[in-house]
């Protein structure tokens, strides 16, 4: 036979599941990156790192991860800033796109290379003790 209550046990099983996919989204985000280095004539012209939400769901199955310690913060862009040697050798290791125009006009060398991360998405993994930062393939 079967109780009045009959489907309590499920309701309560479905709310947990719920709650338990809610706090873990919580901890968890997609971030767009970009990243674009600039040298003139062998100086370094310009250095760029954007980050921003994703304002939309990404796509795609995270890899080639790296981790930062972290305490406690959810605040991505100070965790790159305290880390960010690490972080652009991180970026340099995934791939960067390379322009580079030379050129010689009467006896002076000039020269441009332009490094380029497209702008991507990354998921990023807030614990407690670290943060998780993968990119999406």
């Amino acid at each position: 036979m079967r109780s009045r209550d009959g489907n309590q046990n499920f309701s309560l099983s479905v709310s947990v599941v719920v709650l338990l996919l809610s706090s873990l989204a919580l901890n968890a985000g997609e971030y767009l990156i970009s990243y674009r280095y600039l040298v003139k004539n062998a100086t370094l012209y310009n250095e760029t790192l954007q980050i921003s939400k994703a304002m939309h769901k990404c796509i795609g199955k995270p890899y080639h991860s790296i981790s930062f310690e972290n305490d406690g913060s959810k605040n991505l862009d100070k965790t790159i800033s305290e880390n960010s040697e690490e972080f652009i050798e991180y970026i340099h290791k995934l791939g960067l796109d390379v322009k580079h125009k030379e050129q010689t006009i009467d006896f002076q060398n000039s020269s441009t290379t332009i490094l380029t991360l497209r702008t991507k998405c990354f998921k990023v993994d807030f614990n407690d003790n670290f943060v998780k930062i993968s990119p999406l393939k």
